[in-house]
């Protein structure tokens, strides 16, 4: 049996009522009128904030939560003894507390690519059930696949210099924080300065110090010293307390005085003032020093277009501390003056139910064509070049490819039949899929479009059900 990794285990013990009061008043109603059939949810992403592509992340969460969800004792008596549903009944409350899942669960693996209407998960099961993992799952997969996805933006254009995550105190809350870390290690970011977020996931923590450190002391070149004693082997020293550039001095100081002991100043970071013009000026006093070897980190307000300003105006920088824009998947665009919401529009739908032995299709047709969907369950077949570039992706229904679909199976009849990789290993996964992605998709301004199109047999369902629905109505 497939197991899932201590990581999965950030979770509150009991999670059960982390759903929104739809999904129960549903399932009382369901239950009353004995409608509990078979059916298939879709998590899919409608578009994407920013950019061309979107990479997949918080799978292993979701499944842990499936796999675990019990009601207690304790949240059944406050579900019965609670005012919003007074109406709640013992037989439904004997259907929560025996509950379950043992349906299936079909799904891309953290790291893939994904693009809009894809399906990402499938979840096959009675309707009572799946219908009570909607809340958590886009939560969840909303988020991470947001943070996973700047973070890819932001390694990609920073050309092979170090990137690491700061943001845990900017984030929305603390699993924020902590799920960010994880997401953003995904996207390609090399550490995290959130220690528990090692301790889960096993991601690398880093950090240097802080102004408050340097305030403390009579001197800035005495902060810089003690730290340094402490620190020998990864000493980073933070330079703009007061006069960066005189910060910079004191650390090529600092630096000498750690050679002639046998150690190695390993760079400094700015945190504030014109990155540009100042990354210059120490990148000259650090060399005139005889310090070539120390780095120069940035952080402040970074996100992907920054860096990539920065890095064309001739920017001296080996690496880049990453924020508020990284933790919050901040989509303001500098070049084009657009910005939105912080948020990936994944949606959690009905798309097919079994009655009898007959499957049924089932969609949603709206005059916003942004929130139709499409009917029945379905696959992605990932198309590429003779070099294994992608060129192009069809969404087609599910018993049409009989394997290469981009779905997996996770969850067969409740059992986990899928290992789990490690974190670095889903972080291979991405950097693979978004080198196999053309540049053109991966540009900051203006990406092309990367094309999905449906399958005929899906196009033709598709149309047969509009068809039909139109002609009941009239």
């Amino acid at each position: 049996m497939a197991n899932l990794p201590k990581s999965a285990l950030l979770t509150e013990t009991n999670m059960a009522l982390f759903v929104d009061y739809y999904e129960l008043t549903m399932g009382q109603a369901d239950f009353d009128s004995s409608q509990n059939a078979v059916c298939t949810e879709n998590y899919f992403a409608r578009a994407i904030p920013q950019g061309a592509y979107l990479i997949a992340a918080g799978l292993e969460q979701v499944i842990h939560y499936i796999l675990n969800l019990r009601f207690s004792e304790d949240d059944l008596a406050w579900l019965q003894s609670s005012k919003s549903i007074p109406e709640i009944s013992p037989n439904f409350v004997d259907y929560l507390r025996n509950f379950k899942f043992d349906g299936d669960v079909y799904a891309v693996p953290e790291g893939t690519i994904v693009l809009p209407n894809e399906p990402i998960i499938n979840i096959t099961g009675r309707s009572i059930d799946v219908q009570l993992f909607e809340t958590y799952l886009l939560s969840i997969m909303n988020f991470q696949t947001l943070i996973a996805t700047k973070s890819s933006r932001i390694v990609n254009v920073s050309g092979g210099r170090i990137c690491f995550d700061f943001g845990a105190r900017r984030a929305h809350g603390r699993d924020a924080a902590i799920l960010s870390a994880r997401a953003s290690f995904i996207g390609g970011m090399s550490a995290t300065s959130l220690v528990i977020a090692s301790q889960y996931f096993d991601i690398p923590y880093v950090g240097t110090l802080a102004h408050k450190f340097i305030q403390d002391r009579p001197s800035e070149l005495g902060a810089f010293r003690d730290y340094a004693m402490s620190f020998p082997h990864n000493t980073i020293l933070l330079i703009d307390t007061y006069d960066t550039i005189q910060g910079a001095k004191h650390a090529v100081t600092i630096g000498q005085e750690m050679r002639a002991k046998g150690q190695e100043l390993r760079g400094v970071r700015l945190d504030s003032g014109n990155l540009l013009e100042l990354s210059k000026q120490v990148r000259s006093i650090l060399d005139d020093g005889d310090l070539k070897e120390a780095k120069i980190f940035a952080s402040n307000d970074l996100d992907e277009f920054e860096i990539d300003r920065l890095l064309k105006s001739g920017a001296p920088l080996d690496g880049f501390g990453i924020g508020t824009r990284l933790a919050t998947g901040a989509t303001f665009n500098p070049i084009s003056g657009n910005g939105g919401v912080s948020a990936l529009p994944g949606v959690y739908k009905h798309v097919e139910k079994i009655k009898g032995d007959q499957t049924i299709p089932t969609f949603k047709i709206s005059n916003d064509t942004a929130k139709s969907t499409l009917p029945a369950r379905k696959q992605v077949q990932r198309f590429t070049d003779p070099d294994q570039y992608y060129i192009k992706d069809q969404i087609c229904l599910w018993d049409e490819i009989d394997q290469d679909g981009l779905l997996i199976p996770i969850v067969k009849r409740g059992e986990l039949v899928y290992d789990f990789p490690t974190l670095k290993e889903i972080q291979v996964q991405t950097q693979n899929n978004v080198s196999s992605l053309p540049d053109k998709h991966k540009t900051l301004d203006q990406p092309a479009t990367y094309p999905v199109t449906l399958s005929q047999k899906l196009e033709n369902l598709q149309q047969e059900l509009i068809n039909e629905k139109q002609s009941n109505v009239s």
